[in-house]
């Protein structure tokens, strides 16, 4: 019996000891709630007092700069530079224009040394074949004077009249040509009257007989050709009634 009783009794002094430690947890863990929100409430605290320790506005730097004596200095500065663009834009043009000259005198004188040295070239192949034509002219004189009588004669003859053409034929090569001026009107430029003879059978100023053969370079006189001109029969009339 006392075993017995002796049992609840341990129960019941074991029940008071967990409700004892349950309470003590409970008032350790709201300790701790007061503390956190104690600390919070401090720094909150700290944070209003900081931001009331701020000035209520900024204080801005006070602007000494003039704008209008700035605005002028600008304007004038821009002025400058567009008097300085104007005066260079002139010497531009200035030096344009004399390079123009330049350019236009240059070409001149090109042209004007063009031109001489054709002329000179002209002169020089003039001076040279008038020599060469002298040469043709005693070949067609023995032409028209010689006439072969034998076989070794006409073998004479077509030997120097082969050396004829072929110097004939070389001359066409370089723009030599003879002029035709029988039968044609005098014409000073290219010919030159040595005598006059009265006819009716020809108008009066043309050409009938060529004695010495003129020749032309291109478009220019090589030689002029020497000729006989047709004269007003009353001439003859006048000479042979002076004769009388």
């Amino acid at each position: 019996m006392m075993g017995e009783e002796n049992q609840p009794i341990g129960d019941a002094q074991a029940t008071p000891s967990s409700s004892a430690t349950s309470e003590s947890a409970n008032a350790t863990s709201t300790d701790a709630a007061q503390a956190t929100q104690e600390s919070g409430s401090v720094g909150a605290e700290a944070n209003l007092e900081s931001a009331s320790s701020l000035p209520d506005s900024i204080p801005m730097e006070e602007d000494d700069t003039d704008y209008e004596a700035e605005f002028m200095k600008l304007r004038a500065t821009y002025a400058a530079k567009e008097r300085e663009c104007e005066a260079l834009k002139g010497q531009a043009d200035d030096a344009q224009n004399q390079y123009l000259r330049l350019a236009a005198d240059f070409e001149n004188f090109r042209r004007r040394t063009q031109e001489e040295r054709e002329k000179l070239d002209v002169q020089a192949k003039i001076a040279t074949l008038g020599e060469l034509l002298s040469v043709v002219d005693n070949f067609e004189r023995a032409r028209a004077q010689i006439k072969p009588q034998s076989d070794a004669e006409m073998n004479i003859h077509k030997s120097y009249q082969g050396v004829y053409k072929d110097m004939v034929d070389r001359l066409k090569k370089i723009g030599v040509a003879p002029m035709r001026a029988e039968g044609k009107e005098f014409d000073p430029n290219l010919h030159e009257a040595v005598l006059r003879e009265p006819t009716a059978e020809y108008a009066e100023g043309t050409v009938i007989e060529e004695l010495v053969r003129g020749y032309m370079i291109g478009d220019r006189v090589l030689r002029h050709a020497m000729v006989k001109v047709a004269a007003p029969p009353e001439d003859a009339e006048g000479d042979s009634g002076a004769g009388s």
